[in-house]
């Protein structure tokens, strides 16, 4: 028998009846014959062998744990500020989505060419969304420890220019669990390049973050989101499989919708960028604040992209 509790996102403590949900609920598990005097009871004939449940000492540990759990989250989302606690997402999908190229994204050939997909969306019935961040112009510390304090996943889409200023920046944030993919190296605008010339800029990249960080991703993101049939061509034979664009972009001060609604809707990519107070009225903190004060209050959780392609 496995006990599984919830916390309420309404609520700003964990429910004060827990501790006795979990006594109630190891009672029953004894009084239906789960467990009956330390022996078991023997199955009926035809019958499986019952279901053996936990010792009520297991029960109330797992309890200890999740309050634990909850409340050092509720004390990073008060210490950096934030309206209400993130919401945790749901586990990584089983069977991952089939991802495919949003209408009107296309190119000539894209279907027939096994071209990278171009989305904004993951398809998902979950309230997620995903959080992702370009180039590599702000390399502010204090966003490190605020994304690793309140746990919440990002991607990042990084460009060599900016980037070669500090790798060991990124290093850490690798280190820390987020992915580090391809954003070219010198953020130019794709379609006025040439074919060779957007390979180059493309397989730079991968060669840069294989050379620094160790491994050559599958993800890449054109500069401005803009590409033609080049673009994807190049990026498939630099070993490209996805090429995600956005649906909503967050600032430090508004946000910015590419639907009519101008809402969030359940699997929407989120872009961002790395950036501070020389570009912004604010920090990456700020931007990270006002980006989780929404999602949380409209009921979403942050998700991990890699975890959906």
């Amino acid at each position: 028998m496995r006990v599984v509790l919830q916390n309420d996102k309404n609520r700003s403590r964990w429910r004060p009846g827990a501790r006795a949900s979990v006594a109630a609920l190891a009672l029953v598990a004894i009084a239906s014959g789960c467990v009956q005097g330390g022996s078991e009871v023997p199955p009926a004939p035809g019958q499986p062998p019952p279901l053996k449940a936990p010792p009520a000492r297991a029960l109330d540990g797992y309890a200890t744990e999740l309050r634990a759990e909850y409340a050092a989250r509720a004390a990073a989302a008060k210490r950096w500020g934030l309206k209400e606690i993130p919401l945790k997402p749901p586990p990584p999908p089983a069977t991952k989505p089939r991802i495919t190229t949003r209408e009107g994204f296309e190119v000539d050939g894209h279907l027939e060419d096994d071209l990278p997909p171009v989305f904004t969306t993951i398809p998902t019935q979950h309230k997620i969304v995903f959080l992702t961040i370009d180039d590599g112009a702000e390399k502010d510390p204090a966003f490190l420890r605020m994304m690793n304090d309140l746990d919440v996943p990002y991607t990042a889409f990084l460009s060599d220019y900016l980037v070669s200023e500090d790798y060991a920046y990124f290093k850490r944030m690798q280190d820390n669990g987020v992915a580090l993919n391809n954003h070219t190296l010198n953020h130019p605008y794709l379609p006025g390049l040439s074919y060779d010339d957007q390979k180059r800029e493309i397989c730079g990249m991968q060669d840069v973050i294989e050379k620094h960080y160790g491994k050559r991703p599958l993800l890449f993101r054109p500069p401005f989101g803009n590409y033609n049939k080049d673009t994807l061509h190049a990026a498939k034979a630099c070993g490209i499989k996805y090429a995600p664009l956005w649906n909503e972009e967050v600032f430090v001060d508004h946000w910015d919708y590419r639907e009519w609604d101008q809402d969030l809707h359940p699997g929407d990519i989120v872009l961002s960028h790395f950036r501070g107070r020389d570009d912004w009225e604010g920090t990456m903190p700020d931007m990270i604040r006002r980006f989780l004060d929404k999602v949380t209050a409209q009921g979403y959780a942050v998700a991990r992209l890699e975890d959906y392609l």
